[in-house]
């Protein structure tokens, strides 16, 4: 049972990273694909129906955290407590940019909201990977390293996603902006990747001691790589689907590497199993996902099949 909730809490963290990534991306690419205010509208319609939602893994994810490790939930959010507060307030900003660009009126106001949306995406994405990276190897540099290759998949990631859901001159920049992305996400991928399957066995970081975690490692390179000639192929839905799966198996990667120590460096003697809550919340816990999860794969699943045309751009003038 311990085992089943580690690997459902990092699916939970994988599914909000894939979705939410493309969000952070679309966002901190509006000024870069964007010139007029219609474009901009096209460009954030494509997130509209579905960033809240998305949202909604994170706080299943932090919530089951929570409940089946409060040893692991507390000594990680206590851990890295300002870079979390960060993030929180970036999301409220980005959230508050969101709601109210499509209730205000003057072109003030309206910059103002995509400035938050612009800047909250890109905090969020940036210090995700930093608080991993750091989490994992424990150094400024790994935390750095990992804020940048964060950022780097998510841009790269929406703006994939903007190029599939988006008609005319934003498609047409979206896709140059994936193929400039992927010049910079691929050397920086090439140099953070190798050093997640390490973090699991330092004395011993070579392919014997995590065949597997370095197998996910090198997939992940490779699904990046396929998602930069995809792009250059104009064959955006195959490239959305690569750059979901780079994201996946670099989520499953770092996972994959906090098991059994969830909080390597910081408490390297607690493993999943002495964070773990009682066999009954657990069985409990069980009966919940059980019945509340597919429920709400369902919906979303819905929610993206509704909204699954592009975004034709209205009033280009």
């Amino acid at each position: 049972m311990i085992t089943v909730w580690f690997v459902v809490i990092a699916f939970l963290w994988t599914g909000y990273f894939v979705l939410e990534g493309f969000d952070f991306g679309v966002g901190a690419l509006l000024p870069f694909v964007t010139r007029t205010p219609a474009e901009r509208a096209q460009a954030v319609a494509t997130i509209g129906p579905v960033w809240d939602g998305n949202e909604v893994w994170l706080v299943t994810a932090v919530g089951s955290m929570f409940a089946a490790f409060p040893a692991w939930y507390s000594g990680f959010l206590s851990a890295f407590y300002l870079p979390m507060l960060l993030i929180v307030v970036a999301l409220i900003i980005r959230g508050v940019g969101l709601e109210w660009r499509g209730k205000v009126h003057g072109p003030r106001e309206v910059a103002l909201c995509d400035a938050g949306l612009v800047g909250g995406s890109a905090l969020a994405a940036f210090l995700w990977g930093a608080v991993f990276g750091g989490l994992l190897l424990g150094s400024a540099r790994a935390a750095v390293l990992g804020g940048i290759l964060s950022l780097g998949m998510a841009v790269l990631h929406g703006a994939v996603f903007l190029a599939l859901k988006t008609t005319g001159p934003v498609r047409a920049r979206a896709r140059t902006a994936a193929l400039l992305t992927s010049v910079a996400a691929i050397p920086v991928a090439a140099v953070a990747l190798p050093s997640l399957p390490g973090a699991s066995a330092p004395a011993a970081p070579g392919w014997a001691a995590s065949p597997w975690l370095w197998a996910a490692a090198v997939a992940a390179m490779a699904t990046l790589a396929s998602a930069a000639a995809l792009t250059w192929r104009r064959r955006e839905a195959w490239a959305f689907a690569a750059t979901a799966a780079t994201i996946a198996l670099t989520t499953a990667t770092v996972f994959g590497a906090l098991h059994p120590a969830p909080l390597p460096g910081l408490a390297p003697g607690l493993t999943v199993a002495s964070a773990a809550s009682a066999p009954y919340t657990l069985t409990m816990l069980t009966w919940i996902a059980a019945l509340a999860l597919p429920g709400v794969l369902a919906y979303q699943s819905w929610t993206y099949w509704i909204f699954r045309k592009r975004v034709i751009l209205r009033h280009p003038q």
